[in-house]
């Protein structure tokens, strides 16, 4: 969707890219100077950095994923595949990176019984205790940029992009880990300390030594740094973007799609309609599938319905803002006006999901494609009755985006797209699916082997 206006202008070899890491951890608030060059797109160029935006960079042209080449090293990316397996890694144990990201539906969760009837959300480590939004795909995340602001020429102020969570908390994937792994919610670790001791009564304390340095082992916060660097490398790897679905094939080879799907698509692009590739990206015009990764990484407030099952929304005066939390830590002016505003997730696989939106309020696609279709003409049948956003902030419904098509239509008018519309659009987005998960749209059911290799 068209955004608001914005109110404010080799093993060795990764035991030095921990160090290097650590230093630009460190320094990494203050950024590249204005004129210097940085890599903003992992696997990619380095970008020019035209000034700053608080602690975030603002870039001279659109960052390009095509332009991306990923080569992690081998051994510390098939470390990081053990690490994504293993269930000693949370507190309690018995949970791992893949008890959350299934690898056999797309890396996005395969939800248990008490996730289905409660929340949708996936259950930590704990019985009963559930993550305050639903777990991404990791497949393609390897494309997501580092945290920048960017401004077309027909655009009146520069908006932000990349960054991973629906946040934009963590710059990078080696930083992201962090977030699961001291969640209490999910992996419960209590801190850097209380994991590395459990890390060194395990064989995972030599390979991680061997891999990045002793020090990972005497320094715990090396050691999540260390972690992080092994993760990325597996999740940076061509494993992680199959580029295998039916869409794919269309994109190459013009194998056809079906007629509905084909009006889907159509409906899709059109900016009257759907509108979808405004935010979602794609061009299917290219052969190649990096032009079409369905997100621009960009940021929109939509105001998706109050999950009234999650634990925290019990509160009525609990939200989840969003995007304005980390824009107060990374020093943007007015960080108020980004409340309410989350990172534009790609859609590849999105047909695999049990939930959908970042609260998992959704437990079908075609409800959440419906919702955009229907939330201003209809707003009462999904703001649990209430005829305005029951999610924001009273005082940050201004954030919202009521400009953009379908979203712009008044309450009792003819909604921008009709059922059979509607279901088009779903069936088009269901092509999106990489073969080898094309059974897990039908297959509620699919869950994880702990320890079990990524699907081939």
């Amino acid at each position: 969707m068209t955004r608001r206006t914005t109110r404010f202008p080799p093993l060795a070899g990764a035991a030095l890219a921990l160090g290097a890491a650590c230093l630009g951890w460190i320094v990494g608030a203050a950024g590249a100077a204005p004129g210097s060059m940085q890599v903003i797109g992992p696997g990619g160029p380095a970008s020019q950095v035209i000034e700053h935006i608080g602690a975030t960079p603002k870039l001279a042209a659109r960052v390009d994923p095509t332009a991306a080449v990923f080569r992690p090293d081998p051994a510390l990316a098939a470390l990081g595949k053990r690490l994504f397996f293993d269930t000693r890694l949370s507190q309690p144990q018995g949970l791992s990176c893949a008890g959350c990201h299934d690898p056999l539906r797309a890396f996005t969760s395969t939800l248990n019984a008490p996730s289905l009837a409660g929340p949708r959300t996936p259950q930590g480590s704990r019985a009963g205790r559930f993550s305050a939004r639903t777990a991404p795909s990791l497949l393609y995340v390897r494309y997501v940029p580092r945290r920048h602001f960017y401004q077309d020429d027909d655009a009146p102020y520069a908006s932000p992009f990349g960054g991973l969570f629906a946040d934009g908390r963590a710059d990078t994937l080696a930083e992201q880990v962090r977030g699961p792994l001291f969640d209490p919610d999910e992996m419960n670790n209590a801190s850097p300390r209380s994991l590395l001791r459990k890390v060194r009564a395990t064989e995972l304390a030599p390979a991680l030594s061997q891999a990045l340095g002793p020090e990972v082992l005497r320094d715990p916060q090396r050691m999540v740094q260390g972690i992080g660097l092994a993760l990325e490398a597996y999740l940076q790897s061509d494993e992680m973007a199959p580029f295998s679905s039916r869409f794919d094939d269309y994109l190459r080879q013009r194998t056809p799609l079906s007629p509905q799907e084909m009006r889907g698509l159509a409906l899709f692009k059109n900016p009257d309609k759907g509108n979808c590739m405004s935010c979602h990206t794609l061009s299917d015009t290219a052969s190649r599938p990096e032009r079409s990764l369905f997100t621009d990484f960009g940021y929109d407030a939509i105001a998706v319905p109050r999950n009234l099952a999650l634990p925290a929304n019990r509160d009525a005066r609990h939200f989840d803002n969003g995007l304005c939390r980390t824009a107060s830590q990374l020093r943007w002016p007015d960080p108020g006006q980004w409340c309410g505003y989350f990172r534009t997730p790609g859609l590849r696989n999105v047909a695999v999901r049990q939930s959908f939106m970042h609260n998992g309020t959704f437990a079908t696609l075609r409800e959440a494609v419906a919702f955009y279709a229907t939330r201003s003409t209809d707003p009462a049948k999904w703001y649990h009755g209430h005829s305005t956003f029951d999610d924001v902030p009273a005082a940050h419904r201004a954030n919202i985006n009521v400009n953009s098509t379908p979203m712009n239509r008044r309450p009792g008018s003819t909604p921008g797209l009709s059922d059979e519309e509607i279901d088009a659009i779903s069936a088009f987005l269901g092509t999106l699916t990489d073969a080898r998960y094309e059974a897990a749209m039908r297959a509620p059911g699919v869950a994880a082997v702990a320890n079990a290799p990524a699907a081939q």
